[in-house]
């Protein structure tokens, strides 16, 4: 199953892994499009496919810029105090 879809339904390029993988690197020269990006998994995503993709580091630098929904504001902060520990 590709829970790709789930994340990028309006998106269909995004929905190959090796495409996105690509598009992640590119994303990140404009810090506008890869927090977009980064919104995307945070809101729709599974935690274990977001983890994919970024480490619990990125997540936690880019958390306060995000405009999250109180849900996935509240999952996400969680998460980083618990796991995102060194």
């Amino acid at each position: 199953m590709n829970y790709l879809k789930a994340i990028f339904w309006d998106y269909p390029q995004l929905t190959n892994h090796d495409q996105l993988l690509k598009f992640i690197q590119e994303c990140k020269k404009s810090k506008k499009v890869y927090q977009w990006l980064l919104k995307r998994f945070l809101e729709y995503a599974r935690v274990v496919d977001t983890l994919k993709y970024f480490s619990l580091q990125e997540i936690a630098r880019n958390y306060p810029d995000l405009n999250l929904t109180p849900y996935s504001k509240k999952k996400w902060k969680r998460i980083i105090e618990v796991y995102g520990r060194t």
